[in-house]
């Protein structure tokens, strides 16, 4: 019978319950992939006796042919070279725009404003070239007359004066227009870059138009030096210079022609919501006329596996230092680098199309690639001390993806160099001004480079870059003595009449300006 509620209990014995399993050992966070990944032992770290499947490898199909996309048996000169980035179309919106500028600057002023012609804007150029190649502490001291500072030919170009003026003025949009802008700020409608716009992007369309890369291209910062006050100044930690403007940039890593760039602003457009650095490397991959099959090397900044594998969709191949915080990093600790590591050890786990590698050099190395296999019995040369504290050469295993990522990474910092050799950048407090120069320093060196690519089709001899820029800068000077003949006798005189804005002769055999001003009724 039932026992009754709130009554003793039956005093029949149930069987024994079975004591519960052991809890299960806790597994590697890397084995969350499933049981197939699990028992293939992707969940670990592999070492370089095990055999890696080498990738499909990337066909390359440019839309053009690689190079200078120029007349292939003409001979170029370093001027028409130069003029395909700062074309008669540049010359004269920055002549009509600093023109408007100026005078509207010189209202009301005793001396007004002498408007710039194209011959000037050259011979603008030409001086703000050859003040690279001749660094001075201030801009004065080229039109110094003493023995220490006797210059003769920033004088036989451009008066100081004019010099000065021009630069005070220098505009490369319509004040009125950016007058109107300024009314959008606060808005999505507002440009940061306005007052560069229309010669960033000539420059920029140049850039694409002339010149196209090889496999291997590179993604790297560029920071330009600053001391102007605007609203997206930058700081980088790691680079010479730390306080300017950051661009970022796509450089050819076999010669490092800038092939495309933008200025960093801040969040610009619309967000993928897959990080800057994402954005930023698909925003300078969208240049026409690419193709497929290229191998783009990136720094640990860029480098994450939603990136790499987004870009194979699109038949591009990449490899890059990464960090092991980024998502989709392996959590894997099975097998990892002991706490003593030798130099030369590697590990390397593959996900996929994802190869990811562990290289200890004088620290450790992490990889990311899509076209390298883990190991392909590539060594490397170190100097090392032995146990008698001598030095002695040691060869130790490199993977494949840091051998490439050392040779090819370097594009856009090949560019930096042959800019810094003859930096024009002058001191000045606006911003716009600033990048002026540095657009004057990626045309000359991109057409440098084409000068290179171009002789060495050629089979002719390669200047420096110095020669190049000395060839350019006299080019520059001479069309400026072509534009400026005398009214009168037609031969080629410095002399300018700010009045009348006529050039003139004006020397102890000819007195041209004199002669024009009486036969005009005017009193000198």
């Amino acid at each position: 019978m039932h026992p009754r509620r709130g009554g003793r209990r039956s005093t029949t014995k149930l069987p024994p319950k079975k004591a519960p399993p052991p809890a299960a050992p806790a597994r590697d966070s890397s084995a969350r992939a499933g049981p197939l990944e699990a028992r293939s032992g992707r969940d670990r770290w592999r070492n370089i006796d095990e055999e890696d499947t080498e990738p499909v490898q990337p066909r390359f199909r440019p839309q053009r042919d690689v190079g200078p996309q120029l007349n292939r048996t003409a001979h170029y000169t370093p001027l028409e070279l130069f003029q395909l980035f700062f074309t008669t179309t540049v010359i004269d919106t920055l002549v009509k725009n600093t023109n408007t500028y100026g005078a509207k600057k010189c209202q009301g002023q005793r001396e007004g404003w002498v408007p710039v012609t194209a011959a000037d804007m050259y011979s603008y150029i030409s001086l703000v070239l050859y003040m690279g190649i001749v660094p001075l502490k201030t801009l004065k001291e080229f039109w110094r007359g003493s023995t220490l500072f006797s210059l003769p030919f920033p004088a036989s170009v451009m008066p100081c004066r004019r010099f000065l003026a021009i630069s005070r003025s220098l505009h490369m949009n319509d004040p009125a227009k950016e007058a109107a802008n300024d009314q959008k700020k606060g808005t999505l409608g507002f440009d940061k870059l306005f007052k560069i716009r229309p010669l960033y992007d000539q420059i920029l369309e140049a850039c694409h138009s002339h010149f196209h890369p090889h496999q291997h291209i590179s993604i790297d910062e560029r920071m330009v030096a600053s001391k102007a006050r605007f609203g997206f100044k930058q700081y980088s930690r790691n680079k010479p210079t730390k306080w300017g403007f950051k661009l970022y940039v796509l450089a050819d890593s076999r010669c490092g022609y800038t092939l495309n760039f933008f200025v960093y602003v801040g969040k610009d457009g619309e967000p993928t919501g897959k990080g800057i650095s994402y954005d930023a490397v698909m925003r300078l991959l969208n240049i026409p006329f690419l193709g497929r099959g290229y191998k783009l090397y990136v720094d640990n900044f860029y480098t994450s596996p939603t990136l790499f594998l987004d870009l194979l969709t699109r038949k591009i191949w990449a490899c890059g230092t990464i960090r092991s915080n980024v998502t989709g990093f392996p959590k894997a600790k099975t097998n990892n680098m002991p706490e003593k590591t030798p130099r030369g050890t590697i590990r390397w786990i593959r996900k996929g199309a994802l190869l990811f590698v562990k290289w200890f050099d004088c620290r450790e190395v992490t990889m990311c690639t899509t076209m390298h296999k883990a190991y392909s019995n590539e060594m490397v040369s170190r100097k090392v001390k032995n146990k008698d504290g001598q030095w002695i050469v040691n060869h130790m295993p490199i993977p494949g993806c840091v051998k490439d990522y050392n040779k090819h990474m370097g594009g856009v910092d090949l560019s930096d160099a042959l800019i810094g050799y003859y930096n024009v950048l002058h001191k000045t407090q606006r911003w716009y001004k600033t990048l002026f120069y540095h657009f004057v320093d990626i045309a000359t060196v991109n057409a440098f480079i084409l000068h290179k690519e171009m002789c060495k089709m050629q089979n002719r001899p390669v200047g420096t870059q110095k020669s190049f820029r000395e060839e350019l800068i006299l080019s520059l000077a001479q069309i400026v003595a072509a534009a400026r003949s005398c009214v009168v006798c037609k031969r080629k005189s410095p002399i300018y009449c700010s009045t009348c804005h006529k050039t003139l002769c004006l020397t102890t055999l000819r007195n041209c300006y004199s002669k024009w001003h009486r036969s005009n009724n005017i009193c000198v």
